[in-house]
């Protein structure tokens, strides 16, 4: 209508982006586009966010787990440390996938309707490739003695992880 409308005090505007504007050619995110310099320097300055500590995770994590009425503290600090081991081995490129806090979040919800911590995380990791989602449930069953994945999925691990987890570093 024409009309400027003046901000009010306190008002700010936050914008999120995985790509930093800079798009993404791996299919992770797909339909991210690169945004222009112009359009990027109207930001002011920029944050990066990283994960949440372990404590605060596993607060997140419980917290979702008691509002479905299915609190499991022991599998709410298991899930942090797999995450956690997990985002470790992204960083160092021995895994091409991660555990973000909402896919724990997902597993918390799983687990509400099925009961069952393994089937949970199956169902959680189901959209990754064969190998990656046996890798990641084997390493579960490295944290979680309640669930023991069997030989043949610890073989699926990547050797930097099969190694670690045999130094004890890892875990």
């Amino acid at each position: 209508i024409n009309e400027f409308v003046a901000p009010a005090a306190g008002f700010t505007i936050f914008a999120t982006a995985n790509t930093k504007g800079k798009g993404s050619d791996d299919g992770r995110f797909a339909g991210t586009n690169i945004m222009n310099e112009a359009m990027l320097d109207r930001f002011d300055w920029t944050l990066e966010q990283e994960y949440a500590p372990k404590t605060t995770e596993k607060k997140i994590v419980l917290k979702v787990m008691k509002s479905l009425n299915h609190e499991d503290k022991d599998f709410a600090k298991n899930l942090v440390e797999w995450s956690d081991m997990i985002r470790k081995c992204y960083a160092e490129d021995a895994v091409d996938e991660i555990i973000t806090t909402r896919r724990l979040v997902n597993i918390a919800a799983a687990f509400s309707i099925v009961g069952d911590r393994m089937k949970a995380l199956e169902m959680a990791t189901a959209r990754f490739d064969e190998t990656t989602r046996e890798a990641f449930l084997s390493m579960y069953g490295k944290i979680d003695a309640t669930v023991r994945p069997d030989e043949e999925e610890e073989e699926a691990m990547p050797d930097i992880l099969r190694e670690g987890l045999d130094d004890g570093e890892i875990v």
